[in-house]
């Protein structure tokens, strides 16, 4: 009895450390990742304040693009999503809607509203997607072109497409997304400075929920009233301007947001499209680009631009809320599963030595062993294997370490292009920063718990996401 007690203690003993050790090295990991965000931040916030010495639209250097939107049952709001698309500052800009097999009038409300015609247009035979019933070009806008198909999911639809038009590239955008009028001649910069080399761009994704639109623009940038989509909001932010910029400044990007982010064409079809049978196809995608490339030797990078903003609407319920992050968990999961062959890789340079290793860490072992340190170490304390202190820590070191992210994160927007201008908006995402890490924070340790679980039972759906749109006393209709 005596020796499986003290097996027990020592047991308890080593999970305690061990889970103490991997938190400070992740939370190293994040520090580290978050110092060289403000150093790219810096260096994007001067470039963006110098005045450049031509007209952007006279330049003759600017690549077309399509922005390639996949619709399915979008009825209730394409008409203002394509028109607030076909309105957007670009010289050479085609919108290609894909209806992929709605139940619903989507196509019909299309067709009426700008006035489609049927054209007959070659349809690649190695399209990678289901049959495509026809295509329709606007009578009133020459840009617009609508694809007509079989119902195939969202990756399928991108294929279609991606393959259906003729610009060298080609921007991924739900059907749901505004996206600032400015923002595609900001994104394309990279592909400007390095037309022979990127292929890949990706912008930011802000939180939508209680902003003012008008006419398919954001008028005005509120924060939102309810718990989830603020915390949310403190998410997105520290998403993008600590993880995705300090990403970028060890030149190894590997998530472009698949709400808004800019490719080129060909490179994409190199290498098949988007693949089907994946529920994260914004992270599979950028993966597959860099394995495919350094396999093939050649030169190119993949850039985040801070500048330019897409708004979308997030879940403001827990329920839509737990099954998208379900969803992401899963699809992340599967995405390292499928290129685990360049982990610790050499052949991969930095992306398979550092960043891919240090990704999966952080991202995917970081809440599941989080989750365990909430149940093993209160246990472990009360049967008197650890000391309260050592808990203390370890709560310190989630809890505590996470509110200073949250508020680098903070610092960030109001340092650089900050869109919430309002001080008491700073107070609250400041309030946001504290809130997350008490309730929230753990509750995520059990969606990736519960999204694990889903992935070894080979749970692959999407899962409906139901979109409240923006509310009546937050719509300008004019």
């Amino acid at each position: 009895m005596h020796s499986t007690t003290h097996l027990a203690v020592t047991v308890f003993g080593a999970i305690g450390l061990f889970i103490l050790a991997y938190y400070l090295v992740v939370n190293g990991y994040y520090l580290c990742l978050h110092i060289l965000a403000l150093f790219e931040l810096r260096d994007d916030v001067r470039e963006a304040n110098w005045d450049e010495p031509f007209r952007r639209f006279a330049s003759p250097f600017y690549p077309g693009i399509a922005l390639v939107v996949p619709a399915y049952n979008e009825a209730a709001t394409i008409e203002e999503s394509v028109q607030s698309m076909l309105s957007l500052n670009y010289p050479e800009l085609e919108v290609v809607v894909v209806n992929d097999g709605s139940t619903d009038e989507t196509l019909e409300r299309l067709i009426e509203r700008f006035e489609l015609e049927e054209i007959e247009a070659a349809v690649p035979f190695e399209v990678p997607s289901e049959e495509i019933h026809g295509t329709y070009r606007s009578t009133r806008y020459e840009e617009l072109l609508v694809v007509d198909k079989a119902n195939g999911g969202k990756s399928d639809a991108l294929n279609a497409g991606i393959w259906l038009t003729e610009m060298a590239l080609f921007c991924a955008v739900d059907s749901d997304t505004i996206i600032d009028r400015d923002a595609l001649l900001q994104i394309v910069k990279p592909f400007l400075k390095r037309p022979g080399t990127t292929v890949a761009t990706g912008g930011v994704i802000r939180v939508a929920n209680e902003c003012i639109v008008k006419d398919g623009l954001v008028k005005e940038v509120k924060l939102p009233k309810t718990g989830l989509p603020g915390l949310q909001v403190m998410e997105y932010l520290r998403a993008f301007y600590s993880g995705r910029l300090g990403l970028n400044r060890l030149k190894g990007l590997i998530l472009i947001s698949g709400a808004f982010g800019l490719f080129r064409t060909d490179v994409v079809r190199e290498i098949g499209g988007y693949r089907h049978d994946t529920i994260t196809e914004d992270f599979d995608i950028i993966v597959r680009l860099h394995r495919y490339l350094t396999d093939e030797g050649r030169e190119y990078t993949v850039d985040f631009v801070p500048e330019p903003v897409a708004w979308t609407e997030v879940p403001s319920n827990r329920r839509m809320l737990g099954r998208q992050r379900r969803r992401w968990f899963r699809g992340m999961v599967e995405t390292v599963v499928t290129n685990r062959g360049m982990l610790f890789n050499p052949s991969y340079g930095r992306v398979g030595t550092v960043i891919l290793p240090f990704f999966v860490a952080a991202e995917v072992f970081g809440p599941l062993i989080e989750g365990l340190g909430y149940i093993i170490l209160p246990l472990a304390w009360y049967f008197g294997v650890l000391s309260i202190e050592f808990v203390i820590v370890f709560f310190l070191l989630t809890t505590g370490f996470g509110i200073f992210l949250s508020w680098f994160g903070v610092f960030s927007e109001v340092w650089s292009f900050n869109r919430y201008e309002d001080p008491r908006q700073i107070g609250r995402l400041l309030w946001y920063g504290v809130l997350e890490n008490f309730g929230y924070r753990q509750w995520k340790t059990i969606v990736a718990w519960q999204g694990l679980i889903e992935y070894f039972r080979g749970v692959d759906s999407w899962g409906v996401m139901e979109r409240g749109g923006f509310s009546v006393e937050n719509r300008e209709d004019s």
